[in-house]
């Protein structure tokens, strides 16, 4: 008796994994092989979360990751929050306003104490963010405020260079 169309369960299985694993990659920057792990649960999540459900038409990459952000705040899950908005704003699919306005309006659903949580997490994200995006200060100029490391005089930003002392030119 031959297999049916479309091979045996084997290459069900293995499309499934090598769809679950580009989608994990896709949605979150970092893919996980299950072969590489003990148990089901890691097989589980690639093969039918990532290979099955996450691949489905009819919603969008952010459409899913909004759902789930909103599930996981109800359920109080900071750390798996912070994986969504670390991969939100890393794809663009959300900015810093959007993420704080996300934070106001979960507070209203799931209430104030899981929604504290919820907003450390964000801010987190977000200052981690922001200190990965700053530009490098160019040689021989010193960035206003705070201590100058060489000296521990104050800055003032007329260390730039700049005659003013104005930091926008």
């Amino acid at each position: 008796m031959s297999p049916p169309e479309g091979g045996g369960p084997g290459d069900r299985r293995a499309a499934d994994r090598a769809a679950g694993r580009a989608k994990m990659e896709e949605v979150y920057g970092f893919s996980v092989d299950p072969d590489q792990v003990p148990g089901d649960y890691v097989s589980m999540t690639v093969d039918h979360l990532f290979g099955e459900i996450w691949t489905r038409p009819g919603l969008s990459i952010r459409d899913r990751r909004l759902a789930t952000i909103g599930v996981l705040a109800a359920l109080g899950q900071g750390p798996l929050v912070e994986i969504q908005f670390q991969s939100a704003l890393a794809r663009g699919e959300l900015d810093e306003a959007q993420i704080r306005e996300m934070v106001v309006h979960l507070a209203h659903y799931v209430g104030w104490p899981l929604s504290t949580s919820v907003n450390e997490v964000a801010e987190r994200v977000i200052a981690r963010h922001q200190r990965d995006e700053q530009p490098a200060t160019p040689r021989g100029t010193v960035a206003a405020g705070g201590p100058d490391e060489r000296t521990g005089d104050e800055r003032t930003g007329d260390e730039t260079g700049d005659e003013t002392g104005d930091e926008r030119a």
